[in-house]
């Protein structure tokens, strides 16, 4: 459940060991709010891996920029620590608009992954990538399963393709060009890329 802290030597002691213990990789902060993230479970950080695999062989290996799986993503150069969020994986491209500060990343990823968790936010942090300026957004839902790609238009990120598993239907990267469909498999839904522009696919 959500618990707010007022005690200021309490919450200084949390977030200390959080950072000494590497708990804190996924923290956030928002508006000036600090959001405490549990540790992704084991299927999360699969997903996350294999994606980052499979997107370093379309990005990476071609050269057309760099694959994160993890970074601090704000819409400052200065303060950032005040507010930023934490997509899953982040994909910037070399004629990205944003800005690699060491730290951070002023300005939105070219594409972006959220694996969803319970009780999470991911739908709450879209007003946030589309002010930065992401152009695009896969959300990655496990309870039920579903992609959706969400792309920036008109200053707003907007659902722009789906898929269910076994539903025939695949979701689109106008960015990165790959497509995406679940399968009906067990003990979960296999997801299937492709990539048309190299002939190569993959299952995740």
């Amino acid at each position: 459940m959500p618990t707010l802290i007022h005690d200021r030597q309490l919450e200084q002691r949390l977030r200390a060991e959080r950072a000494a213990s590497g708990a804190d990789r996924f923290d956030e902060v928002w508006d000036g709010v600090y959001y405490m993230a549990p540790m992704p479970n084991h299927l999360h950080q699969l997903l996350v891996g294999r994606w980052t695999r499979v997107l370093d062989e379309i990005v990476t290996d071609a050269h057309l920029g760099v694959v994160l799986p993890g970074v601090n993503v704000s819409d400052r150069t200065e303060q950032w620590e005040s507010n930023y969020r934490v997509p899953d994986i982040a994909v910037f491209l070399h004629s990205t608009a944003a800005v690699n500060c060491d730290t951070h990343w002023r300005g939105g990823p070219d594409f972006a992954i959220e694996v969803t968790s319970p009780d999470d936010r991911t739908r709450e942090k879209l007003a946030f990538y589309a002010q930065v300026g992401t152009r695009e957004l896969l959300i990655i839902d496990r309870a039920p399963w579903r992609l959706e790609v969400h792309r920036l238009e008109a200053g707003h990120l907007q659902l722009h393709s789906t898929a269910l598993p076994g539903d025939g239907r695949s979701i689109q990267s106008g960015v990165l060009g790959f497509t995406a469909s679940l399968g009906i498999d067990e003990p979960r839904p296999r997801l299937r890329v492709e990539h048309p522009l190299s002939g190569r696919s993959w299952l995740i």
